[in-house]
């Protein structure tokens, strides 16, 4: 299709602020990740703390470790995942899959490869609030079948978090956010409102695109592209291959923001006490002192 579609084009586009390649560095047990926030140049993008596009094949994985203070959102692109925790809760999250898990006070859990060959996804961990940080902890899955989907003029999108062409996700986000998987076809141009008052970027994961104004040049996978301010963004596909990236948009929080790995919190004492709490099993952390995953015990750990 041509390209002045029927899509209007934002009154104030965002263009884009900052761009980041996201190379790739080892995590876990073995694992790789291509990591764009939480990396030295960009540490926090609020609320977004993290964001990895992560490699990895048997046996390396993310055996058991602790979270608190925050949420991590994992979406598969290929192969799966088995996940445990010390709840109890367990499952496989498969290609197409997501699993959006509130840590909150408190989780321990093992994030390991399902399959044989190369599993790969994406992870995104979104801060909470300093009234949400201690709540309960709490899964929202939702399987590919499921997942919303809908296609105009050469644009497809899957909606994993807010709304987009007519879909709207059942997912419910603490820290408001939309997170939308989007393929354009070649000649295709998409323009998607984002609330003008929050913090949004874009990662590639395949072909190349134009973004923000159709005068820029075309960005290629892997990198990772900071929005400025506006109330929507505009994309070209002008490419003889199809594009796929997400959009991911979240309210800023304005808090402030102490992290100590896999925990993070509002206040150095916060981030003491949360230390405390794991070493002792206390608040929050009690079934952690008898548990072990399966994956960690097959490993020997």
């Amino acid at each position: 299709m041509p390209e002045k579609d029927s899509q209007c084009v934002a009154k104030q586009p965002r263009l884009v602020a900052r761009k980041f390649l996201a190379r790739p560095q080892h995590e876990g047990l073995g694992a790789i990740v291509r990591r764009s926030i939480g990396r030295f140049e960009l540490k926090y993008f609020d609320p977004f703390l993290v964001l990895d596009e992560f490699s990895v094949t048997a046996p390396a994985g993310f055996p058991d470790h602790p979270h608190r203070g925050f949420e991590t959102v994992t979406y598969m692109l290929q192969g799966s995942v088995t996940h445990e925790d010390f709840e109890g809760h367990k499952g496989t999250i498969g290609a197409g899959d997501l699993q959006w898990m509130t840590a909150g006070r408190g989780i321990v859990h093992s994030e390991m490869p399902a399959a044989q060959g190369t599993q790969q996804g994406l992870q995104l961990w979104i801060n909470l609030s300093s009234k949400n940080k201690m709540i309960e902890p709490n899964y929202q899955e939702i399987s590919s079948k499921e997942i919303q989907e809908a296609t105009k003029d050469g644009v497809t999108v899957k909606v994993i978090a807010g709304e987009a062409l007519g879909a709207k996700s059942p997912i419910h986000t603490r820290t408001p956010t939309m997170y939308l998987d989007f393929t354009l076809n070649p000649k295709a141009h998409l323009h998607q409102p984002i609330p003008s008052s929050w913090n949004a970027f874009v990662y590639i994961l395949e072909g190349e695109g134009v973004f923000g104004s159709s005068k820029a040049t075309s960005t290629t996978a892997h990198n990772l592209l900071l929005l400025g301010f506006g109330d929507g963004l505009d994309v070209w596909n002008k490419s003889a291959k199809a594009v796929r990236f997400i959009l991911v948009g979240g309210e800023r929080l304005s808090e402030p923001v102490v992290q100590f790995g896999p925990f993070v919190m509002n206040t150095q004492e916060q981030i003491d006490q949360t230390i405390d709490d794991f070493d002792n099993y206390t608040n929050g952390f009690e079934k952690a002192r008898h548990w072990r995953s399966q994956a960690a015990i097959s490993l020997g750990f």
